[in-house]
């Protein structure tokens, strides 16, 4: 298992020289990879590019380029671009969002999912391997019928011959895309003691293309607050779960909720999800159950943080994505450095 650190959205409370800072100092401990994330805020492809310049070997990972954000050719171009920026160190990971950004922000109806996600990254792979972008799809035309447009192929070539990508997936149909169709997978608030249950949906996914996992990348994220203050550390990842859990999308389509629910927890995510609704955060972040905190979070004391690592590692992660809650540049690098050190026994 290889360590990679999140530095999430841009900009929400950290300096630019701070998140600097941490990137450059995970890339010193040792750490695999850099991701970043997008919203409604800051993108993602912008503060690659400018880690790019100011790194050597830490790998760059969208995590993720918005679907709805950007065509499939552009997402191609600008991990094209990226990649020779930083001489081949571009991971390629995208997702769907969800309903609200993609229509009310992008503009983008929230529909046939599994279909456009499917021809967005076989339209992804065909402009990275510069073919000339002919597709006719479901969801992508290719060049637009009736129209001025010509089949044309990418002018620059990435460093990598193939480019990593990952898929963003929760649910049980869009997790076994992943194992067909991408290199890796992203899920969010994994619980690595039901990792064997949720890789039954990649493995349908790998056996419908006919292809192994063994090399496949299972990369989530995980929220980390390594202190003797077991409270507090949870009481830190809480208001995160909260927004997850209960206001992560509408009350009938909340993939993060659902996943909950799948872990067992189906009484405490109506409550999380009915409090968050109601505008009462504070209550629904309260209402999180501290064993669900601690099944999908790195909390506590050391020598805790240490099997919760020791677990991940013996259920089949491959790259563990660290993200400290913690709100400063020094802390964040208390944190980084803490997990280095326990992952030391562990990986």
């Amino acid at each position: 298992m290889q360590l990679g650190v999140h530095i999430g959205y841009w900009g929400l409370g950290l300096t630019s020289a701070d998140q600097l800072a941490i990137v450059q100092e995970a890339e010193r401990l040792g750490y695999d990879s850099v991701w970043t994330a997008e919203a409604y805020g800051s993108d993602a492809a912008t503060i690659l590019s400018w880690l790019a310049g100011q790194t050597t070997t830490i790998k760059l990972g969208s995590g993720i380029f918005q679907m709805p954000g950007r065509s499939a050719a552009m997402t191609a171009m600008t991990a094209a671009t990226i990649d020779q920026l930083s001489d081949g160190r571009m991971l390629l990971g995208i997702g769907s969002s969800g309903p609200q950004v993609s229509e009310g922000w992008h503009g983008v109806r929230f529909g046939q999912q599994l279909q456009r996600t499917r021809e967005y990254i076989e339209v992804v792979r065909k402009a990275l391997a510069r073919e000339r972008l002919e597709y006719h799809g479901e969801t992508i035309e290719l060049p637009l019928p009736d129209g001025p447009g010509k089949a044309l192929k990418l002018t620059i070539a990435p460093v990598q011959e193939n480019m990593p990508i990952y898929l963003a997936a929760i649910g049980p149909k869009n997790t076994a895309l992943a194992g067909e169709v991408a290199d890796g997978w992203m899920p969010t608030l994994l619980s690595p003691e039901h990792l064997p249950l949720l890789r039954e949906s990649l493995e349908e996914g790998a056996a419908r293309a006919g292809r192994s996992l063994d090399a496949f990348d299972i990369a989530p994220t995980v929220n980390v607050n390594i202190t003797d203050d077991v409270e507090g550390a949870r009481d830190a990842v809480r208001p995160f779960m909260a927004l997850y859990v209960g206001g992560m999308g509408s009350r009938d389509k909340n993939f993060y909720n659902t996943l909950v629910q799948r872990y067992g927890f189906e009484d405490a995510a109506q409550q999380v999800q009915d409090l968050y609704l109601e505008g009462k955060k504070e209550e629904a972040a309260a209402a999180l159950p501290d064993e669900l905190i601690d099944l999908v979070s790195l909390v506590g004391p050391a020598d805790r943080v240490r099997e919760r690592l020791r677990a991940y590692a013996d259920a089949g992660v491959g790259t563990l994505g660290v993200s400290p809650m913690a709100w400063t540049r020094d802390e964040r690098i208390k944190q980084l450095r803490l997990v280095a050190e326990l992952a030391e026994d562990v990986i």
